[in-house]
């Protein structure tokens, strides 16, 4: 009997924030997200590519929030968006590394020696992000 795959790609991203409105503007300024929808009693805001939705969600106490620790903390390691081409990646590369809230933890390189680029950077609220271009 063959394996069946029961699930049919991602739905959407939920991350916890610790500036709801910052994070939100990153996303709409910086990558191009909309805005599809809010909770402000929750508060949350849905923002999306047009591809996958990420839900932010403000935390209650930021003040109190302790930062993702990748090597000793179970959880979200990273999370990844797919971007057109290595020239994209460059020039957000180039912007990120000028955005407010924003650490870039290193530039565009070839993924495992594939044609494939990434980069990785940590957003505002210190969430891991990788950008992938395929070759």
């Amino acid at each position: 009997m063959a394996n069946i795959t029961v699930t049919q790609g991602a739905h959407h991203i939920g991350l916890t924030v610790l500036d709801l409105q910052q994070t939100r503007d990153f996303f709409i300024d910086t990558l191009g997200f909309k805005q599809v929808g809010e909770k402000p009693d929750y508060p949350a805001v849905f923002v999306s590519d047009g591809s996958i939705m990420i839900t932010l969600w403000q935390a209650v106490h930021p003040e109190q929030a302790k930062p993702f620790d990748r090597k000793h903390v179970i959880g979200l390691h990273h999370f990844a968006l797919k971007v057109d081409s290595l020239s994209t990646l460059n020039n957000l590369h180039q912007t990120l590394s000028q955005t407010p809230g924003v650490e870039i933890e290193f530039a565009p390189e070839s993924l495992g020696g594939t044609p494939m680029h990434h980069m990785m950077c940590a957003i505002p609220s210190g969430i891991r992000m990788e950008l992938i271009a395929a070759g």
